[in-house]
């Protein structure tokens, strides 16, 4: 018998090294002579000098951690303020930060179907997040996984449920991976048909998409409406970290009080929260850099397509691109990057259809001549049966 309880870990990462799946981490530095276009920092507001600001004066002035969970020590004035105008912006009667937008997911999914074992139903979108899968899995409620971006589908699901027990639609507005937009409108009709709550992950539509970059339910009409709930990451246009809900106050209120996430999570950091607040007012203050990061995301798939690439028509600031193989894919990815450029590659299990991908952030800041250069290079790296 082995000495070592873990040892079949080894022999898993060598099938996933045989398969092209292992992933690594490749720490970069603060210099990093690549252009980036893997993260998600759409409006190119991570660095603006105040974004940055506003997380140093936070610091300084509140700590560097929130001391404790939202509940006992870890809110803050900073805190209060962040939800309130972001409430505001999106247009949403209360909102609530969290840690992070993984665990704004887990918390408004897990609290809003009700208690265990109470009949609750969700049905979820067959490509959503990672983190909305795992909250429909945590809350014990049944779950249907409907078609992707099919409200048919999902009026199917609801209209053959048991009475008893809430029932809640969950989708991306915005999908990570080919960057496509869930039909809101549509879903919102369902929903309110058959008594279901939406739900609705903005994080890729959230300083992207709606007038100014309220979002894509703002941009829907659904903003403010008492049967929709949105989660928000804070990481991504807003290029800082945490995550928050925002919905009717009642609905909040009851998050204070059940979401495990929140309850029993360290308040988000003081420095995060001051530069969310910072990149948020900056964007109220410039709503022209949403209508230009989406001018970027169609530039770039137009320079793609051309050159004959396989590559997604971009609702929001996501351009997907495929590619033949996993095998094939890493090595896309790391031509791109000896040549100068970060792009993302994602592959099974990240990809729900299992096709890899390279996956291409349009950001907000590039200009003409860099968003050229990142094209041609993309173009240039392709493997030949792409």
């Amino acid at each position: 018998m082995s000495q070592d309880p873990f040892a079949w870990t080894a022999a898993a990462l060598e099938t996933r090294r045989a398969a092209g799946l292992l992933r690594t981490l490749a720490p970069r530095p603060a210099d990093s002579p690549l252009l980036d276009l893997a993260g998600n920092d759409y409006l190119g507001l991570s660095r603006h000098p105040e974004v940055v600001s506003a997380a140093v004066e936070a610091a300084r002035r509140w700590g560097a951690g929130a001391g404790g969970s939202r509940l006992v020590t870890g809110s803050t004035e900073l805190h209060a303020q962040l939800e309130t105008e972001l409430a505001a912006f999106c247009g949403f009667e209360a909102a609530l930060v969290l840690s992070s937008g993984y665990a704004a997911n887990l918390a408004a999914v897990t609290a809003l179907t009700g208690a265990p074992g109470g009949g609750g139903l969700l049905v979820s979108d067959a490509h959503n997040h990672a983190s909305l899968i795992d909250g429909c899995r945590l809350s014990r409620a049944r779950t249907a996984v409907a078609a992707h971006a099919d409200p048919e589908a999902v009026a199917k699901e609801l209209d053959a449920r048991p009475q008893e027990g809430p029932a809640l639609v969950v989708t991306d507005s915005v999908f990570s991976v080919d960057g496509d937009a869930a039909p809101l409108a549509a879903l919102a009709s369902v929903c309110t048909a058959a008594g279901a709550g939406l739900l609705v992950d903005d994080a890729h539509g959230l300083g992207v998409l709606g007038d100014g970059g309220r979002g894509a339910p703002h941009a829907a009409g659904l903003a403010g409406t008492p049967g929709t709930v949105v989660t928000v990451t804070l990481s991504k246009s807003l290029g800082s970290q945490g995550g928050a809900v925002l919905g009717p106050a009642h609905v909040i209120a009851h998050l204070v009080n059940t979401a495990r996430t929140f309850i029993f999570d360290t308040g988000l950091a003081p420095a995060a929260a001051g530069a969310a607040l910072g990149a948020l007012r900056l964007l109220r203050r410039e709503p022209e850099r949403a209508a230009h990061t989406r001018a970027v995301a169609t530039e770039l798939h137009a320079r793609l397509t051309a050159a004959g690439l396989d590559a997604t028509r971009p609702d929001a600031a996501v351009v997907s691109v495929r590619a033949p193989s996993p095998q094939a894919a890493v090595h896309w990815a790391a031509d791109c990057r000896a040549a100068g450029i970060h792009v993302g590659c994602f592959r099974p299990p990240s990809v729900p259809d299992g096709i890899s991908r390279l996956r291409l952030t349009a950001r907000g800041d590039l200009d003409e001549t860099v968003l050229a250069r990142a094209a041609n290079t993309v173009i240039a790296t392709a493997p030949r049966t792409a």
